[in-house]
């Protein structure tokens, strides 16, 4: 890797920010327009919002933002349009706000209506390990003769996309809660 190829790495970032009481609407309003203004910033690759989980007394909002480059990043950073979301939303929020860089995969280890937290590296490695060997091998026993026979572009895309679908929606969800206490421990 040489010094300069993580400018080319699509960065991830996680924002929590726990929104004062009564100012859930305001916060939304606001939050909806910054993110339509922002996207038209150079780099952004996308955005998603997780809302507290209905039922729930917590009023913490998760912002998970992705950047083309470090170069992105920064830029978004300094620009005039994050300035002044922030120094806006500090009006309607406890404190500035929990601001974390993410690997990629920890969406997959987090909870419902839980705030987005770094894990170790190996951790998640080893539990998407446990994911994705079942998936593989249930899915070459099942869909694999089938699709064998197709063209090899349309055979991976049907069988990938069956792996990723299966991993985010049934297998992770499901490693994340037995493995739960083991990949949160210290």
């Amino acid at each position: 890797m040489t010094p300069d190829s993580s400018l080319n790495e699509i960065v991830h970032v996680a924002v929590t920010r726990t929104v004062k009481p009564g100012c859930e609407s305001a916060f939304e309003t606001a939050l909806h327009e910054f993110v339509q203004r922002s996207l038209a910033l150079p780099g952004q690759i996308g955005v998603n919002i997780i809302r507290p989980a209905q039922g729930s007394n917590s009023l913490e909002y998760g912002i998970i933002r992705r950047f083309a480059n470090r170069n992105a990043l920064n830029a978004f950073r300094t620009s005039p349009e994050y300035l002044e979301w922030n120094q806006f939303a500090l009006d309607l929020t406890e404190g500035s706000g929990h601001v974390e860089e993410l690997c990629g995969l920890e969406s997959w280890f987090t909870s419902p209506g839980q705030p987005l937290r770094s894990l170790p590296r190996w951790k998640m490695a080893i539990a998407t390990y446990l994911g994705v060997v079942p998936v593989i091998m249930g899915l070459s026993l099942t869909i694999g003769p089938v699709v064998r026979s197709w063209n090899f572009i349309l055979n991976n895309l049907v069988f990938n996309a069956c792996v990723v679908v299966l991993l985010t929606w049934v297998v992770m969800p499901f490693i994340t809660r037995v493995l739960h206490r083991w990949l949160n421990s210290k």
